[in-house]
């Protein structure tokens, strides 16, 4: 049902189109393409900042809805590659190319499936729907975009698999992202006479340097969690013998299930107000804001389906994983209330040079995501 070589052939077609964040009509137009060569359309719809977003709808009667989901952005090229990022090189069973392993196979993985479906309705019930966003790697734009057309289109989703690279093991739940600028006011003043004004710069560092330690993120048993100053601006890039008035830093803090934006900025005023400061300090949270999430695979049929279709595959039941890092899972389920397993084909160096993918472990993943879309959709539970 899946075949091998064709999706490699799909697969260097979609890494050899550039797509950068912000650059993703390209790459998207040859996936629409692709659909209509196998008698299917592809919807667009454009995003906050012009980019196209693609779904494909497939209906098959009365059933629970499910989606498919992929982004088809990629991060810029790393320093190093021992190919061009974009044509790639074939090693073996390895396929290295930008983007190879997070996630254009995962897009290829969903095209494959979603046509699988359009082909065999005679064994599963429902609607599938097939969505590559834009935007991931950025500010998920895409994701966020699909959501708020979903929910205005009155569409419930009762499912979604998302097909980012993780293989050995499925991803159930992960950590939230909050971005907290910290905008710090003193007093300007001659910088031989510090004494008559309030140094930002001072006071922000006063609080940078403990704050890591003094307002200790929340633990979770499972999700890992973590918090650091990404950046620190102060003082003017001209040489002036004066006290700067404004400091600026950007902290970034992993929430977990129960912790939200808000408690966190309340937490960080606590924390400036004791250390008594002359300056003022301003908290706001600054995008891209991710809930946490978490899906119980034991308590829902989604999870059930998987554990079915992936033993059915493999001969073995799956193992569950939670992660630090953030995707588009954490606002389809974080956000969105929708179940959410993320599940992909192997690949490793995401984010760095020679990022490659395992081959066959595309077809294992089109198989098991089938074989779930088609177990999931005949719970009767549902």
């Amino acid at each position: 049902m899946f075949d091998l070589n064709e999706a490699y052939t799909l697969l260097t077609q979609l890494v050899a189109i550039r797509s950068y964040p912000g650059e993703e009509r390209a790459v998207q137009q040859a996936i629409a393409d692709w659909f209509q060569q196998q008698g299917l359309t592809a919807h667009v719809a454009l995003t906050e900042n012009g980019q196209p977003n693609l779904t494909v709808r497939i209906e098959n009667g009365e059933g629970p809805t499910i989606l498919l989901n992929g982004h088809v952005d990629t991060v810029l090229a790393a320093q190093g590659w021992s190919c061009d990022p974009w044509q790639g090189r074939r090693e073996g069973d390895r396929f290295y190319g930008l983007g190879a392993g997070d996630m254009k196979c995962g897009v290829v993985v969903n095209m494959l499936v979603t046509r699988a479906l359009a082909q065999k309705k005679d064994n599963w019930r429902g609607t599938v729907i097939f969505s590559s966003v834009t935007d991931e790697e950025a500010y998920s734009m895409g994701a966020r975009a699909l959501i708020q057309d979903l929910q205005s289109s009155g569409t419930k989703v009762d499912a979604c698999i998302v097909t980012e690279p993780w293989h050995n093991s499925a991803c159930i739940g992960g950590a939230g992202k909050v971005l907290v600028k910290v905008e710090v006011t003193g007093k300007a003043a001659h910088g031989f006479f510090p004494e008559q004004g309030i140094n930002a710069a001072i006071e922000a560092a006063r609080f940078t340097a403990q704050v890591c330690s003094a307002v200790p993120e929340l633990k979770h048993e499972k999700i890992p969690s973590s918090q650091t100053i990404l950046s620190f601006l102060s003082g003017s890039e001209q040489y002036v013998v004066t006290l700067p008035e404004k400091a600026t830093v950007l902290l970034s803090r992993q929430i977990v299930p129960g912790e939200t934006g808000e408690q966190v900025l309340a937490k960080l005023r606590t924390f400036a107000d004791s250390l008594n400061s002359p300056a003022a300090f301003d908290f706001t949270l600054a995008p891209p804001y991710y809930p946490p999430w978490e899906f119980d695979p034991q308590s829902h049929p989604l999870g059930a389906a998987f554990d079915s279709a992936y033993a059915k595959h493999f001969g073995n039941q799956p193992s569950y994983l939670y992660t630090a890092g953030v995707s588009d899972a954490n606002l389809f389920s974080g956000e969105m209330g929708v179940p959410t397993i993320v599940f992909g084909p192997h690949g490793e160096n995401w984010h760095q040079c020679n990022e490659w993918v395992n081959l066959p472990s595309i077809i294992n993943c089109a198989q098991v995501v089938f074989e779930t879309v088609k177990t999931f959709s005949n719970d009767r539970s549902l």
